[in-house]
């Protein structure tokens, strides 16, 4: 089931992630801003659009919100926007989604809590987010011709940076992006938020989490070579 109503590491291929690669097309889709208009997600202002996967109960995608909205502030003539999914830690407080309006109230409270992106909505079903790999904070850069030239399973905002900054320049992005865990304060508050069962799931699933990101991952990717395309690539 797409919407779950407990976390568990299992839910994620954590070793072999399925989104779109660099230099393939990136999926559009007609979804729904923060504010309730239809948009699609391919229809942006500027050269490239830098997408992020999200929601409340996400630590990763809360604890890189201020880094990332600097990244805005920092590249005006670029698009950024978030791709809110399902909750990735649900609880009592912040439950699984069971209606489309249980995911746009939950994309509202994330635009009143000071997200100056773009906040798009997705379907109950989660079509974008699979299309995109299904990861609860994944990010990719799009260019104008609809074409992914970077991509990352987790948001790595240094690595997100330096990688918008070598496409500007017309240099492809080919970095790799290191596991960042979140400080453990941030996690707390972001679970403590999500009420009753968010917490004890995470927790028990911690030991596979930090197996799957921190070890196999940056082994993968240290023994790996990151893929690289011009920032003008056509799909």
């Amino acid at each position: 089931m797409y919407n779950y109503d407990q976390f568990s590491a299992k839910d994620y291929d954590l070793i072999n992630f399925r989104g779109p690669k660099p230099g393939t097309a990136a999926p559009d889709f007609e979804l729904t801003s923060a504010e309730g208009a239809s948009v699609r997600l391919l229809e942006f202002e500027g050269d490239f659009l830098v997408l992020e996967m999200g929601s409340l109960t996400c630590p990763l995608f809360q604890g890189r919100r201020k880094s990332m909205n600097d990244l805005k502030s920092s590249h005006p003539d670029v698009s950024t926007a978030v791709l809110y999914v399902r909750e990735a830690h649900p609880g009592a407080n912040i439950p699984s989604h069971q209606t489309n309006q249980d995911k746009q109230t939950c994309a509202g409270r994330l635009l009143k809590g000071g997200e100056r992106r773009r906040i798009l909505v997705d379907d109950l079903e989660g079509t974008a987010h699979q299309a995109y790999g299904g990861y609860p904070n994944s990010i990719f850069i799009i260019n104008r011709n609809g074409c992914i030239v970077y991509a990352s399973d987790w948001n790595n905002p240094d690595t997100t940076r330096r990688a918008l900054s070598c496409l500007k320049q017309g240099k492809p992005a080919d970095l790799r992006a290191w596991f960042k865990p979140v400080p453990p304060s941030v996690s707390l508050k972001i679970l403590k938020a999500g009420g009753k069962g968010s917490m004890s799931d995470f927790l028990r699933g911690l030991p596979r989490l930090i197996w799957n990101n921190l070890v196999l991952r940056n082994i993968r990717l240290l023994n790996g070579r990151a893929i690289g395309v011009l920032p003008d690539t056509e799909c």
